[in-house]
């Protein structure tokens, strides 16, 4: 079902019928919160009895066009309340203590940032950048210096060896940091490979193999 978080944002909620076994907040990539999405969070949900929430990265403009959220700067300030509210929906609704947070490519960036705030148990980042891009970078909110931070939960990369977004040395960087940071790359991948099987860059076997690493690390 569709709630709206306290700053007016849109989100996408869904709680299983039995005690919920954890929370989950998702960010969803450049594309924000459609039927992809809903669906994603029923599913998730439904299989893992899990309360899970998606938060929608550009509230108000719908009708932004793909090359515009590309080009564009980001409301860092909000995206990362939006998730520490969605965070707190699911605490309040589901009465859940464990929450953690999954992206996929721009909301994999922003999982990375919010797996160092402290409100995170967990966080998941499919393909998220490791170094943004000029237009998405923030003095003092680098994906790595999140990760590094003392606050910083358990997280797990998954990561394509053929993604440009994310190329060998930023990965490299991300193995260098503490143990609490697990990679797991394919190495025939490019970006976007997991969560929408409608991208020519999909790979069915290796999105499948990626959803057990991720459902196995959140259970």
């Amino acid at each position: 079902m569709q709630i709206e978080l306290p700053s007016g944002t849109q989100a996408e909620l869904a709680v299983p019928p039995a005690s919920a076994l954890r929370g989950l907040v998702i960010a969803p990539d450049v594309g924000g919160l459609r039927p992809l999405f809903t669906d994603l969070v029923e599913r998730l949900s439904r299989e893992n009895t899990w309360a899970v929430c998606a938060v929608e990265p550009y509230p108000g403009q719908g009708d932004l066009g793909l090359e515009a959220r590309l080009a564009g700067p980001l409301d860092h300030a909000r995206l990362a309340a939006d998730l520490r509210s969605a965070a707190d929906e699911l605490t309040t609704r589901a009465d859940v203590e464990r929450v953690a947070v999954l992206g996929f490519c721009m909301g994999g960036m922003l999982a990375y940032r919010a797996a160092g705030t402290g409100r995170f148990d967990r966080a998941v980042s499919f393909y998220g950048m490791i170094r943004p891009p000029a237009q998405w970078s923030e003095p003092g909110n680098d994906p790595l210096d999140a990760l590094a931070s003392p606050d910083a939960c358990p997280t797990l990369a998954i990561c394509g060896g053929q993604d440009r977004w994310t190329p060998a040395g930023d990965i490299q960087a991300l193995r260098s940091l503490s143990s609490s940071v697990t990679v797991h790359e394919y190495p025939d991948a490019d970006h976007g490979f997991v969560h929408d099987p409608s991208r020519p860059a999909h790979r069915p076997h290796d999105a499948a193999d990626a959803w057990r690493w991720a459902v196995d690390f959140l259970a």
